[in-house]
């Protein structure tokens, strides 16, 4: 069958120094609770200055996890959050 030849593979792959790929999360289980939070406010409108004030953050810790959070949700801007956000909303719900 196909395993032997897996596990054969993987054990060269080993030998030879590559690393295997992580397998992929999806981007809701990957965003920590405060990256979530973080992103719903700012899909709301909110500024990264009113974020911090609300969460009694620095407007730069805001900024951070917005960077963070891009690229886990593989959007680059600002505008993209709520539809990203949205189309995560089942798994959010489970």
């Amino acid at each position: 069958g196909v395993l032997p030849w897996a596990d054969k593979a993987s054990a060269e792959l080993r030998a030879s120094g590559e690393r295997m790929a992580e397998p992929a999360r999806a981007p809701r289980q990957s965003l920590s609770p405060q990256e979530l939070q973080i992103a719903q406010m700012a899909a709301s409108g909110l500024s990264n200055r009113e974020i911090a004030d609300r969460l009694f953050l620095s407007h730069r810790t805001v900024g951070a996890h917005l960077y963070h959070v891009f690229p886990k949700l593989g959007i680059v801007s600002r505008s993209e959050l709520a539809r990203a956000l949205a189309s995560l909303e089942p798994a959010l719900t489970r």
